[in-house]
């Protein structure tokens, strides 16, 4: 490796901001590459301290040479990579990446409630929709909500990470309500149980600009897959088989 005082002017850069090897910083990385010749020397940028360990044991593995890596203030540490040659895998990994389904496996337990068993992952989960102020468990309708707050918040923080502005506090509120909860329960059969609309509140301490900040605002609800699967019609294909 390198000297520090030694490493090349780079010929490209790629913003990591926090994400890892696994969440995506790879595909950032390998897409970054392609316009460089073989031999060209990428940047690359990360706040995530796994990336020290992860990033070159995948160089090590692919053939890519790390040249070495220095503090890069607010951006992180910087790592500069020698490019080997093209990246013949790198469509159909996009493509596999595109193409890959999430699944849920949700379980009744008893009365209304279920367990819900996501890869290693698993919670509970009440009835629907609840009316009290306290509950057993979370309702699915609260469960939604939390997955889009969920999902503007990383999206959010990603690309202020990405764009080396500090995130010192970042709070995200959804409120929704049903269109007429009431058919659920089968008590009205007019409009339907879904919900009417979705109002998110973002609280965000960071030293972007307020432009700026507006500007990420949008472009993470934009590119957010959550938002994005309620903000337009979705096909729902249902089956069932007795067991």
């Amino acid at each position: 490796m390198a000297d520090p005082g030694e490493l090349p002017e780079p010929d490209a850069l790629c913003e990591g901001g926090d994400l890892d090897c696994g969440s995506g910083l790879l595909l950032l990385i390998r897409e970054a590459l392609v316009p460089l010749a073989p031999g060209g020397v990428l940047l690359v940028r990360s706040r995530e301290s796994s990336v020290r360990e992860d990033l070159p044991a995948w160089c090590r593995m692919v053939g890519h040479a790390l040249l070495g890596e220095r503090e890069q203030g607010a951006s992180g540490r910087g790592f500069w990579l020698r490019k080997k040659g093209e990246d013949a895998a790198l469509a159909g990994d996009l493509s596999r990446a595109r193409d890959h389904a999430w699944s849920a496996r949700v379980r009744w337990t008893q009365g209304l409630a279920s367990q819900v068993s996501l890869r290693n992952h698993g919670y509970a989960l009440g009835q629907p929709a609840s009316f009290d102020t306290a509950d057993v468990a979370p309702s699915a309708i609260e469960a939604l909500l939390g997955a889009v707050g969920a999902g503007l918040a990383a999206g959010l923080a990603l690309r202020l990470s990405r764009a080396g502005r500090a995130l010192r506090g970042l709070e995200v509120v959804v409120k929704g309500r049903s269109q007429n909860i009431l058919c659920f329960l089968g008590l009205d059969e007019d409009g339907h149980a879904g919900l009417e609309g979705l109002d998110v509140t973002v609280y965000v301490d960071s030293d972007a600009e307020p432009a700026e900040l507006e500007r990420l605002v949008q472009e993470s609800v934009a590119r957010c897959p959550v938002a994005q699967s309620l903000a337009r019609p979705v096909p729902l294909r249902v089956q069932w088989r007795a067991v």
